[in-house]
């Protein structure tokens, strides 16, 4: 692990730090669909809810459905307590983030997750006072890959990218081109498979899980490459939402 080698860390916080079960994830598409009058596949739902392919509006409209319509029904029909309930911490997020306690860095969360349900889900699991903010994306603060939820966060850390070495790490290429974009490096965690997600994506490491960080020593000066580009580094400030 590499606990001294950033003074902050940021972490995505679904698929990266959480996760739910795919029934619950099933459910929720069930009902949204009954909403919108359509089905859901099992892929189309993996899709969605992982934004494996990167952002999602796009996904949704190439399928015929409209992102204005499709995100009230996602939010109405998700409940906190079942949400919070149906969601477990991975296990190397777990040992990582109790190793940065243990040094006492700063440590936030920068979520597409909507704050009604990601709060819940923290106390739930136990893990809230891990954090020293979380930020819950919006129309107001931006979406990831913009930079502006990554230094609002840092805002409120009270910590500086000039002044200090930071990192963000999360599941999605979106996660990257965040970092990126606000001069952080980035660590990519591939929960899914290559395969399953249908491309790879670069960042500063790439990892399966986050007991594979290598060590201090071997962790290059500098940050990563700037985000000039598309693809699969995410960086484009595309919308999105959760």
């Amino acid at each position: 692990m590499v606990p001294d080698a950033y003074d902050f860390w940021l972490f995505d916080l679904d698929g990266t730090v959480v996760d739910a079960e795919w029934a619950y994830t099933r459910e929720v598409f069930d009902r949204v669909g009954d909403r919108l009058g359509r089905r859901f596949t099992d892929r189309q739902a993996e899709l969605l809810w992982h934004g494996l392919t990167g952002a999602r509006d796009p996904l949704l409209r190439e399928w015929g459905v409209d992102p204005e319509e499709f995100w009230p029904a996602f939010h109405a029909v998700e409940d906190p307590r079942s949400r919070a309930e149906a969601t477990y911490l991975h296990d190397d997020a777990a040992r990582l983030l109790r190793s940065l306690r243990g040094r006492d860095v700063p440590v936030g969360v920068v979520t597409h997750c909507a704050e009604f349900l990601a709060r819940p889900v923290l106390d739930h699991l136990g893990v809230g006072d891990w954090f020293d903010t979380v930020l819950c994306c919006s129309n107001e603060t931006g979406w990831k890959p913009d930079p502006g939820p990554v230094e609002l966060a840092m805002e409120a850390m009270g910590v500086d990218p000039a002044a200090g070495r930071g990192v963000l790490l999360g599941d999605g290429a979106s996660d990257v081109g965040a970092a990126w974009n606000a001069g952080l490096d980035a660590v990519h965690v591939e929960r899914h498979g290559y395969e399953r997600r249908g491309r790879c994506v670069r960042a500063d490491h790439r990892v399966t899980d986050f007991d594979q960080l290598p060590r201090a020593g071997d962790v290059p000066a500098g940050r990563g490459p700037a985000a000039t580009d598309g693809g699969e580094t995410g960086v484009d400030a595309a919308d999105d939402r959760p």
